[in-house]
């Protein structure tokens, strides 16, 4: 088997829904990240021999397999193909991981993993009812199998289980947020030009939603969203933003990367996805962390930075308590909380943060896991080259 590397990984900023990006067609966003991709990495469009693109609601200006049309957008060749997938929060981390297994079989030198995201332009669950809503377009014969209920409801049911306070999630917010503001470099941001609140251009090269200065008292004053009746803890403030983004990663066969004259960054350790309780739903990143670190025979103690989704506060809490990471290295940068969540744009664009952030701080290892809805989860662990 060929030895799939890393080569370079970016994301756009990620924009505030009807923020910066509100004028920006999601296929024209990600033509944008594809071609700063190649130009950044110093390689010919034309020797990317598939571009699997992650997007969750493929709808409107998302549908049409919006990974082709990016494609062409961004000015490929014709002859390179790209299809489209939907894991729901994890669709471009399972791009990554699909991208590099086909390197790895052998069956191609170079693909891109990618994702996208306009929240603002596709509406989430636009995908199913046009109208609004959702869950009353699934199967009536699946709902009388599975208690499927909506994510923040799960949220709530692992604060239940894990006794997570209001006070705890509210900090892990606002420490989400300082870290996030505190970074004094973005390497894998790739600018894009957006406008501001007055319809001026504006040159984007930080993420839209971080907030320095986190009002503890103002975010203990939001009220709770799913259990409006007092007695839960999710919050808007303490969940992840809507957003719209961006991101892409060039994968390739080690051997051919350095005869054509590249420096990967970073080879596969270990790459899994994970079914789970669709009802508790978010629990998934326990079992597949776990099933990650055996795959690559490491422990918690061997990672340098681990990059988990911040879809809701009480899915880290409890991840957390369960396996006792270092929290000093978990999403040093800050996470979803504060730089958003653009669905299908998130898995790449945490993997362009992950060996950024190796990178920065001279680290070997590192984990990405992602929870995904109906009760899945998908992790990574790379190490640097």
């Amino acid at each position: 088997m060929s030895e799939a590397v890393i080569i370079e990984a970016v994301r756009t900023p990620f924009g505030k829904r009807n923020g910066a990006f509100r004028e920006i067609r999601p296929d024209s966003l990600l033509a944008h990240a594809l071609r700063g991709l190649v130009e950044r990495a110093g390689v010919e469009a034309g020797t990317v021999e598939d571009v699997v693109t992650g997007c969750v609601t493929q709808a409107g200006e998302q549908g049409a397999n919006i990974g082709r049309l990016a494609v062409m957008l961004a000015d490929f060749p014709v002859e390179v193909p790209a299809v489209t997938l939907n894991r729901m929060c994890g669709s471009s981390q399972q791009a990554v991981h699909f991208a590099s297994q086909a390197v790895a079989a052998g069956d191609i030198s170079y693909a891109i993993g990618c994702g996208i995201e306009s929240m603002s332009r596709a509406p989430m669950f636009s995908d199913i009812d046009f109208e609004g809503g959702g869950f009353e377009k699934l199967n009536p014969a699946l709902l009388a199998k599975q208690d499927l209920i909506h994510q923040g409801e799960s949220a709530e049911r692992i604060a239940d289980r894990w006794t997570i306070g209001r006070d705890d999630v509210d900090a892990f917010a606002a420490e989400s947020h300082r870290r996030a503001a505190a970074r004094q470099s973005h390497p894998e941001i790739i600018p894009v030009t957006g406008r501001d609140a007055d319809g001026n251009e504006v040159e984007v090269t930080t993420d839209e939603g971080v907030r320095p200065n986190v009002d503890p008292e103002k975010m203990a004053s939001l009220k709770t969203v799913f259990r409006p009746g007092g007695d839960g803890v999710v919050t808007a403030g303490n969940s992840s933003q809507i957003s719209d983004g961006a991101s892409a990663v060039l994968v390739g066969d080690r051997e051919r990367a350095e005869a054509d004259g590249l420096v990967p960054k970073a080879r596969f350790r270990a790459r899994v996805a994970v079914g789970d309780d669709p009802t508790m739903q978010l629990t998934g990143v326990i079992p597949a962390t776990r099933a990650a670190l055996k795959k690559a025979g490491v422990s918690m103690n061997d990672l340098d930075w681990i990059e988990i989704n911040e879809a809701f506060a009480t899915v880290v809490l409890s991840w957390a308590d369960d396996l006792k990471p270092d929290m000093e290295k978990v999403n040093p940068w800050g996470g979803a909380i504060a730089h958003g969540h653009p669905l299908g744009a998130t898995g790449a664009g945490l993997m362009a943060k992950l060996v950024a952030g190796l990178e920065a701080t001279d680290g070997t290892l590192g984990l990405q896991v992602m929870c995904i809805g109906h009760g899945m989860a998908t992790a990574t662990v790379v190490e640097r080259i």
